[in-house]
């Protein structure tokens, strides 16, 4: 068993039709007749939330390069924060936080007590959650022999 599209498509409209229904009984009709036109957004997938966040790390990313490291994130822990930042009521928007909290702070704790230097790769992945039996954490290891992208300077002829 499975979605095809049409399926996805009566779902939709379905969901449609009860937001047009709940809009008619909490709004009165005249204030209705000034609104044009009501969009009801699809729900995200989780490819959609994946590929949300290879965008969203990559400002972490940038700032590694700036300190001479990069970072990759295993396909493994990139679901693992889509998942924890993903909530059905509130969209994406709990996904910055998730980056922050499960990628940003624990790495930025390995930083400062010199787990990692200039020259490494960091690399995210999941690992079973010893502390909480059942669940999951992202973990990071390194690898020598990183080295940061040269950005050319733009030089001005006169």
């Amino acid at each position: 068993l499975g979605f095809t599209k049409n399926d996805e498509a009566v779902s939709y409209e379905r969901m449609k039709a009860k937001v047009n229904e709940a809009l008619k009984d909490h709004f009165r009709p005249e204030f209705l007749n000034r609104i044009d036109e009501t969009i009801v957004f699809h729900e995200l997938t989780q490819p959609e939330i994946v590929r949300m966040v290879d965008l969203m790390i990559r400002r972490v990313r940038n700032q590694l390069e700036e300190q001479g490291m990069g970072l990759e994130l295993t396909d493994s822990a990139k679901v693992h924060l889509a998942e924890k930042g993903y909530d059905p009521t509130l969209g994406a928007r709990p996904l910055r936080r998730a980056i922050q909290r499960l990628i940003e702070d624990p790495l930025s704790e390995e930083l400062l007590n010199k787990g990692f230097y200039a020259g490494h790769m960091i690399i995210a992945d999941v690992a079973p959650d010893p502390d909480n039996p059942g669940d999951n954490k992202i973990v990071f290891s390194s690898v020598e022999g990183f080295e940061p992208p040269v950005l050319e300077e733009a030089t001005a002829e006169f």
